[in-house]
């Protein structure tokens, strides 16, 4: 019996094209200097990252970190030297289609620690996102560190291939799916536990890949009704943490899902995201909405 799509539609299939690696497609941006702390920049959603009618949220997540990055160049800190992705908000506007995108990306504030920005990204003159981002410089600290680990399970994730159906952004990961109900599955339970990894990510580093794979698993709600579950995520709340060097190109990164409350067609989801080393790289909270 073959299994069920991993993520639901939004609003119907979508055939994916060959996928251009997500670095490559990152470099055809057109950046434009608007002032000393801002830029606008304009590139070409494809439709190889579309999930039904709107790119999938990774995807916006990725655009608006990679612009206020440009941003702080224009602003005369380069982007080697930037300070680390401490935070970073989205509210998910509107739809998000194929076709010319643009950002426009200024600095609000310069601290002594933390840099905040603020994204719009807006396509054919409406908005389709807003995102502000915090960037801050370690600092030292009288409190003991505390990292947690991922706990061990001892499952060996491999990949699969899509399932019919899916949305097209889905051919740019592999997935393996440990516990809990997948959409549309008719299951139960409300967390969830996914492995997955990016298939090209030559180029892309570290904390681009982290905010990209954080918003891959549906929240768990979403396998409780058999068949197709339409749901979209209205506002997403990302805390990045601190990653270690020399992480595995090929290693599979987790995440381990929970939806803390389901009412009225909406779901309150969270989601701790494991670097492959078992390092936590995210703490990730949704509200999402599901037409079922």
């Amino acid at each position: 019996m073959n299994a069920p799509p991993l993520f639901p539609d939004v609003d119907r299939p979508t055939e994916a094209a060959t996928p251009l690696p997500l670095a490559q497609w990152l470099a055809r941006r057109r950046t434009e200097r608007v002032s000393d702390d801002a830029v606008r920049v304009q590139l070409d959603i494809g439709a190889d990252w579309l999930q039904g009618r709107t790119a999938f949220g990774g995807l916006t997540g990725v655009l608006g970190l990679q612009a206020m990055r440009d941003a702080a160049t224009a602003a005369g800190t380069p982007g080697a030297a930037a300070p680390a992705l401490r935070a970073l908000q989205t509210s998910f506007v509107g739809p998000l289609g194929e076709g010319p995108a643009t950002l426009d990306a200024h600095r609000l504030r310069a601290g002594r620690n933390l840099s905040q920005f603020q994204v719009t990204l807006r396509q054919d003159g409406r908005v389709t996102a807003v995102l502000l981002g915090v960037f801050g410089t370690e600092r030292a600290s009288q409190i003991p560190p505390v990292a947690p680990r991922a706990p061990h399970t001892g499952f060996l994730p491999s990949a699969r291939p899509p399932a019919s159906g899916e949305p097209a952004f889905r051919a740019q990961f592999d997935f393996c799916w440990e516990s809990g109900p997948p959409p549309g599955s008719g299951g139960q339970g409300l967390d969830s536990r996914i492995h997955m990894r990016l298939r090209e990510r030559a180029g892309l580093d570290d904390e681009l890949l982290a905010v990209l794979l954080a918003d891959v698993p549906p929240t768990p709600a979403t396998g409780h009704v058999r068949g197709p579950v339409p749901a979209s995520s209205v506002t997403w709340a990302l805390e990045m943490q601190p990653l270690p060097p020399g992480l595995p190109a090929d290693g599979w990164w987790r995440s381990d899902n929970e939806s803390i409350a389901v009412a009225g067609g909406y779901a309150s989801h969270a989601a701790r995201l494991w670097a492959p080393d078992g390092t936590l790289a995210a703490l990730s909270s949704q509200l999402v909405a599901i037409f079922a």
